[in-house]
């Protein structure tokens, strides 16, 4: 019964371990996102400004994020093989 117990804690302190640094991850994102030039400002970003109505649809960034975090999660999936 030890045994089990010590397995289920080394899991949940893993789980805690990884749950806390994509939290740190999240938060130095969010800090320096304002800071990244021409974020939200490229071509293919949709601004739309009516009488009392905004529209913005970040189209070409959506694009351009999804295509680097795809990369990153390629390498890291790739060099996790090795």
């Amino acid at each position: 019964m030890l045994l089990a117990s010590n397995f289920f804690m080394a899991g949940v302190g893993k789980i805690l371990v990884v749950t806390g640094g994509v939290l740190l991850v999240v938060g130095l994102i969010l800090m320096f996102l304002p800071r990244i030039p021409y974020l939200g400002k490229l071509p293919g970003d949709f601004h739309v400004k009516r009488d009392n109505v905004e529209f913005f649809f970040p189209l070409a960034t959506s694009i351009v994020l999804s295509l680097l975090v795809s990369g990153i999660l390629w390498l890291v999936g790739h060099c996790g093989r090795k």
